[in-house]
């Protein structure tokens, strides 16, 4: 960056402070929030899962090795593009580039974090109503056939599930309402905080099991037999191929990338850190959760001879059996869904917060005003997911599934990936923001620097890795729309 683009970065910042633009009260706030909002309920039922089934660490080292390649330096990009500009998404690309050529990127961001709210709030009420199922006793002395029922039973009534839905609504707003120090900030640390403590208890619970060593054996222990395993050579090349796909998608999707979920909150600190060096200690921690999780559900499993599936039945319908045959079993359970509220209420205002500063950046309004506008706003969004479960359970399409299944088909299989391209382009080429420009604004502060070298990854290494993400998560529903599956 030239001298000239040095100052008119810090002109930028300069003018947001006069302007008053909010900041995080301290690093640890920047770091916990972007974490909360990476940190989601796949960590939970999806990642554990496909961990076990690849071979353990052997996958975990496949993963993590995506997660560096292909996840951070798209989740650095959004960061530099938030903090270099001090805007939220919605201002952000004609702040950094005025001729407006990237203006219609601007509602790509706020689309998608629209969307995935409109699916997210059902299921974040879905985890703050087994808090209450699990903490009163709802699974005492049923099996897994009364487990199904009762999850059956909620998803049927839509009273229910709007009522949860509209809890996590207003918990989220509330938080958002108080501003980004008082409320987003301070909720979100505590939340955080507790989250990590919880799980901590939930994983010495678990550890502690009898039996919970094979648990620990079949998830953590390497097998890279697994990541081959097959009885034909074919086999065996497409077993390693799935285990690449799926640690490609789970280190992409994790963060949430592509659809400005993090940009927001570059915008919110200063240049005093590097971009890199933050992004590695998100990456980390989102991880970290991620293993936690394994740790919590292998053993218990194993424990008790319970099959652990992969999705929303191993969390709704599995565990619950599985804490029933513990002592102090309704603790337990209660414990492990408040861990589970937590990591969705965490994203929820995250994303919540990432709608409200748009609305106040694009149209010049005030906090309470932009809350309650986003408040109304996603409640009558997030309607037709409550109710897609029962009153319009016909509404589906072949090959995706239900309205829920569509709404996130919509983001995680294409907003997302796309988006992440399109940040790609912004940041690296000369019709964009440009190479130099981004290279300075994530260097910018103490602590590890963006490689420079990376840009030929950067320019071919990356969209090609995408690009496989998105054909591969069209194949097999276009396969079966042709009728060749």
């Amino acid at each position: 960056m030239t001298a000239t683009e040095t100052t008119a970065s810090a002109a930028v910042q300069q003018a947001a402070a006069k302007a008053g633009r909010e900041r995080f009260a301290s690093r640890l706030g920047f770091i916990l929030i972007s974490a909360g909002c990476a940190i989601g309920l796949g960590n939970v039922w999806r990642f554990p899962y496909i961990t076990g089934q690849y071979g353990g660490a052997a996958f975990v080292l496949l993963y993590l090795l995506f997660l560096v390649i292909l996840g951070l330096p798209v989740m650095v990009m959004e960061f530099a593009v938030g903090r270099a500009s001090q805007k939220s998404s919605a201002l952000a690309f004609d702040t950094l580039q005025p001729s407006r050529r990237w203006h219609w990127f601007s509602w790509w961001g706020f689309i998608g974090c629209l969307i995935l709210m409109m699916f997210y709030t059902t299921v974040g009420g879905w985890m703050l109503s087994y808090v209450v199922k699990m903490g009163t006793g709802a699974f005492n002395g049923l099996d897994a056939a009364g487990s199904a029922e009762v999850f059956g039973a909620m998803l049927a009534n839509p009273g229910e599930l709007i009522g949860w839905m509209l809890a996590v609504c207003i918990i989220g707003f509330l938080v958002c309402s108080m501003g980004l120090q008082k409320g987003v900030e301070r909720i979100t640390k505590v939340m955080m905080t507790c989250l990590l403590l919880v799980m901590v208890v939930l994983v010495v619970r678990s550890l502690t099991l009898p039996g919970a060593q094979a648990g620990i054996e079949f998830y953590l222990i390497p097998d890279f037999g697994k990541l081959f395993a097959g009885e034909t050579a074919a086999e065996q090349w497409a077993t390693f191929g799935n285990a690449v796909y799926a640690a490609m998608g789970q280190a992409f999707f994790t963060l949430s990338l592509g659809i400005s979920a993090m940009e927001v909150f570059g915008s919110y600190i200063g240049r005093d850190r590097s971009l890199t060096g933050e992004a590695v200690r998100i990456c980390g921690l989102d991880t970290g959760v991620a293993l936690l999780a394994g740790l919590i559900i292998f053993p218990a499993c194993f424990a008790f001879g319970v099959n652990p599936g992969e999705g929303p039945s191993l969390v709704f319908v599995t565990l619950p059996i599985v804490f029933n045959q513990m002592p102090l079993g309704q603790l337990w359970g209660a414990l492990f869904f408040l861990f589970m509220s937590f990591a969705a209420l965490s994203t929820i205002i995250a994303v919540f917060e990432n709608l409200i500063s748009f609305v106040m950046d694009k149209w010049g309004l005030d906090r309470k005003t932009a809350v309650v506008r986003m408040a109304v706003t996603v409640v009558v969004l997030s309607l037709p997911c409550a109710l897609g479960y029962n009153v319009l359970s016909g509404v589906s399409i072949p090959a995706i599934g239900d309205i829920q299944s569509i709404e996130d088909f919509i983001v995680s299989n294409n907003m997302l990936p796309l988006g992440s391209l399109l940040y790609l382009a912004f940041c690296i080429s000369r019709k964009g923001w440009g190479w130099e420009k981004f290279l300075a604004e994530a260097d910018a502060g103490q602590g590890l620097k963006f490689p420079a070298w990376s840009l030929p990854w950067l320019k071919w290494g990356i969209p090609a890795l995408i690009i496989v993400i998105f054909v591969m998560g069209y194949a097999p529903k276009v396969a079966l729309w042709l009728g060749l599956a």
